[in-house]
């Protein structure tokens, strides 16, 4: 092929020969006139297939790559592509280093010169503005001739075969990890507290200490008191060991955008906060991820490996346009959590989704766990269900279709209360904060 500069040369030749026809006034014939252009011609072209003959054969590179394989979203990543030139000849091109759009490559095309034998890194920056696995498509090569006049380009095949396959995993926006600063230190404090004054049902017996001014007197262990020959008190810790069931519906309601991420992203970042917390608390946390099959599954993790094996397992997660099947929910948790459980389901308070699916399957199991069911509220919602008095019947009509879906998630929220399932309903930008705040509660007043 072909670059600008053949036909760059043959309008300057035809303007040059234009010039001259004028200057001789006719003194030159027309057809001699007409042997110089072929002949002008003749040349650039020669010239050009000598040049594209000269340029080195794309094939003759090899390509590798190194760089980041995942990142967070909102964060950028560096690939590097490494080229190294096998031919006899020096290499001086462009290299097209192609992704997927939602990668945010830059720069996608670059200039190279490499000697032969010699081995150079292009650096691409990626800016992901999607969570999930982000794919290389595609390396296309364009090398130069020494004049520049033509080129050899890669054929989609070639290019295929020299593209190192690369996948850039990007995990999900975890935003709320500025206020895991401030639950861990809540729960020092909750630590603190209930081991030396705390008596809530369920938690856990710690040590016998000395009887002090102050302390609960229903508190004091006489058998032990009797053995010492002194008074001593029972200190409390809060429960450890419990089991935390983080439960993701993948189904189509999670696809709903609520404010500028979808419901299953404000889910993610929630439950990440929450299994943040409840490791550093001793508890162990599961994750599941269901709609019409189990999309994702974590279980027995360590602590240390915890927030990475969820992030991992979320990633690729995408919402299905199916609703959930909840007697799969139900019947996957009491297959796998034998004990008494904190189950977290993530979904939302839709009488559709709820009334029909989880209604059904709610007392079997309310009846062996702790249900919260967690949900996103809406903002907007509430701001169109506010009309003024200047507003039109477009706005009023808006407005009662607002309000009445406020009160069927009011309903629905009371129905689930009905059943012994405790209700986090929070709009997106204290969601993460309340539901945290939630297991922190129950986890003082030992309802774990």
């Amino acid at each position: 092929m072909i670059t600008w500069r053949p036909a760059a040369l043959l309008a300057a030749g035809t303007v040059l020969l234009s010039i001259v026809g004028l200057v001789t006034d006719g003194g030159i014939s027309p057809a001699v006139l007409w042997s110089v252009a072929g002949l002008l011609v003749l040349g650039i072209v020669a010239a050009a297939v000598v040049d594209a003959l000269s340029a080195p054969s794309p094939r003759q590179l090899k390509m590798t790559r190194t760089g980041d394989q995942a990142v967070w979203l909102g964060e950028s990543g560096v690939v590097k592509l490494i080229v190294q030139n096998g031919s006899d000849r020096m290499f001086a091109g462009q290299v097209r280093d192609a992704w997927v759009p939602s990668a945010g490559a830059l720069p996608a095309i670059q200039d190279v010169r490499i000697e032969s034998g010699r081995t150079v890194a292009l650096t691409t920056r990626l800016t992901p503005t999607r969570r999930g696995d982000r794919l290389a498509v595609r390396v296309t090569v364009r090398a130069y001739g020494p004049m520049r006049l033509a080129y050899r380009q890669s054929t989609r095949a070639t290019a295929d075969a020299l593209t190192p396959p690369w996948t850039l995993r990007v995990y999900p926006r975890f935003s709320s990890r500025r206020l895991l600063p401030e639950k861990l230190a809540r729960l020092r404090v909750l630590d603190g507290s209930v081991v030396t004054r705390g008596r809530g049902q369920g938690t856990e017996f710690d040590t016998l200490r000395e009887y002090v001014l102050g302390d609960d007197v229903r508190s004091i262990d006489w058998r032990g008191s009797a053995r010492r020959s002194d008074v001593v008190v029972r200190t409390w810790r809060p429960e450890r060991d419990r089991r935390l069931v983080c439960v993701l519906d993948t189904g189509r309601t999670s696809a709903a955008r609520i404010g500028d991420e979808p419901r299953l992203d404000a889910a993610m970042d929630a439950a990440m906060l929450l299994a943040s917390v409840a490791s550093r608390a001793d508890d162990r946390v599961d994750l599941l991820a269901v709609d019409t099959a189990v999309r994702a599954s974590v279980t027995n993790v360590e602590k240390r490996t915890l927030l990475f094996r969820l992030v991992t397992a979320m990633a690729p997660l995408e919402p299905a346009l199916v609703e959930t099947d909840f007697g799969l929910v139900a019947g996957e948790v009491l297959r796998r959590e034998r004990k008494r459980a904190l189950v977290v389901l993530f979904t939302a308070l839709e009488p559709g989704a709820l009334g029909e699916g989880l209604m059904p399957v709610l007392p079997q199991l309310a009846a062996r766990h702790k249900v919260i069911v967690a949900a996103v509220h809406d903002p907007e919602l509430t701001r169109m269900a506010r009309v003024g008095p200047a507003a039109k019947p477009a706005d009023v009509y808006a407005a009662a279709a607002a309000q009445r879906a406020l009160t069927e998630r009011d309903r629905v929220a009371a129905a689930l209360r009905h059943h012994g399932v405790e209700v986090v309903d929070a709009p997106v930008d204290e969601f993460a904060s309340r539901l945290t705040d939630h297991y922190l509660a129950l986890k003082h007043s030992g309802r774990l």
